[in-house]
């Protein structure tokens, strides 16, 4: 466990925006998610969205690269402050993802993460599940996107420096 007030239970961390472009929706629909809404703009004028919207998918992908960018930048300035570091491990997996609201082209999106808490795992000492509530919102601050994820942990113990 770690006292960083970054970890604890109800610490939000701003992760950036994303535009979506008409663009970057029909690219990452071509190689990923390629219904007719993401893909050709006058079809989706006459599907349910009314409009070009990007893939759920792509919302969620543009998560895990802010998120991932994020990390970077907060291991940086830590290595910068002399600051220990976390270590983490890969993701067990995550649950209830939901889509709340399509995201067309020229919305801007901002991502965020909230802790939720970590536990320590028995079956793995001096490492945690680190949970967290990660989610999208739109310029009007709208809920589009949803899920609770996490990752495993590994707190430096106190004391130690980074390096």
């Amino acid at each position: 466990m770690t006292n960083d007030p970054a970890y604890q239970p109800g610490a939000r961390q701003e992760l950036g925006s994303f535009v979506f472009t008409e663009e970057s929706i029909i690219d990452f629909a071509r190689q990923f998610d390629p219904q007719r809404f993401h893909v050709d703009k006058d079809a989706a004028r006459d599907s349910v969205f009314g409009g070009l919207c990007a893939s759920g998918w792509h919302t969620a992908a543009t998560w895990m690269k802010l998120n991932i960018r994020s990390l970077a930048t907060e291991i940086d300035k830590a290595r910068a402050e002399g600051r220990a570091i976390p270590e983490f491990g890969p993701s067990p997996g995550f649950r209830n993802l939901r889509w709340f609201k399509p995201v067309f082209a020229g919305d801007e999106i901002f991502y965020a993460r909230v802790i939720k808490g970590t536990r320590p795992l028995k079956s793995r000492p001096g490492w945690s599940i680190f949970e967290t509530v990660s989610e999208a919102r739109d310029a009007a601050g709208d809920l589009v996107m949803s899920f609770d994820s996490a990752a495993l942990i590994r707190f430096p113990d106190d004391g130690e420096a980074a390096s």
